[in-house]
């Protein structure tokens, strides 16, 4: 018995396979960050008195620590693998397809940095009001021990996170829905609520941040088909808010 791959594959198919995907990776983010918020509001406290701690250590034993630490990043990146996989069973690259490739690195890590700018000051004004409002957690991005390995270890989550968002909730699923036949508008919304939902776990103002950002990528990947600019702006992002909580002293991020 043969499979022909030649054959189009059904919508029902193709739908089966989104769900699968997201709920391999961000899907289940979204869920666990929905029952996540739900305890937060019905605890004894209110939401801005909680803490949402990222990159938190795993182990009191520093070797212990950054295999955990490894491993998390490795698997982490599975579900993007998976989707690469199931796109290029098509037929053709699915790198090129995503604009995933090293065709073009001056012009991605220059509209990367740009997006970076573009997202970050406006969101470091977002995260102070809704600071201000009490609608969101206090946000401690990264926990490591003072260990030589830490702070290489914060730039792979980084990058990690960038390929992971960028890849499954931009590049794979705008392509897989826009082959499902959903309009535009429908695809970027779904792409910037889905990004939202798994940031819920942080707060109101974490869901909307997110949500303006997932817009402004969907948006830039529908226009340029290039992933990587995306992955870029992320990791610049996260490397910023991971190392400088870790390196800067505590007075500079209690301000900001």
């Amino acid at each position: 018995m043969t499979l022909d791959l030649a054959r189009p594959v059904s919508r029902r198919t193709t739908g089966v396979e989104v769900l699968l995907v997201l709920g391999l990776s961000l899907g289940q983010s979204a869920i666990y960050s929905l029952v996540t918020i739900v305890g937060r509001l019905t605890a004894d406290r209110p939401l801005s008195q909680q803490t949402a701690t990222l990159n938190p250590s795993q182990s009191a034993r520093p070797w212990l620590d950054l295999a955990y630490q490894l491993l998390g990043i490795a698997f982490a990146l599975v579900p993007v693998l998976l989707a690469v996989h199931l796109l290029n069973r098509e037929g053709g690259d699915a790198r090129q397809r995503l604009g995933l490739d090293a065709a073009r690195p001056r012009a991605d890590l220059g509209w990367g940095a740009a997006l970076a700018a573009a997202i970050g000051l406006p969101g470091l004004g977002l995260f102070a009001v809704a600071a201000w409002l009490g609608i969101n957690a206090n946000v401690v991005p990264a926990a490591l021990p003072h260990v030589w390995w830490a702070v290489p270890v914060l730039v792979l989550s980084a990058a990690q996170n960038a390929i992971l968002e960028e890849v499954i909730v931009v590049g794979y699923l705008v392509t897989r829905l826009r082959e499902l036949g959903w309009r535009i508008g429908a695809v970027i919304a779904a792409s910037a609520v889905l990004r939202g939902s798994y940031h819920l776990y942080q707060g109101f103002g974490a869901f909307l941040g997110n949500a303006v950002m997932g817009v402004v990528f969907a948006l830039f990947f529908l226009r340029t088909r290039r992933v990587m600019p995306l992955i870029v702006a992320h990791t610049l992002l996260d490397v910023v808010a991971f190392v400088g909580y870790t390196l800067l002293p505590d007075d500079w991020f209690r301000w900001l």
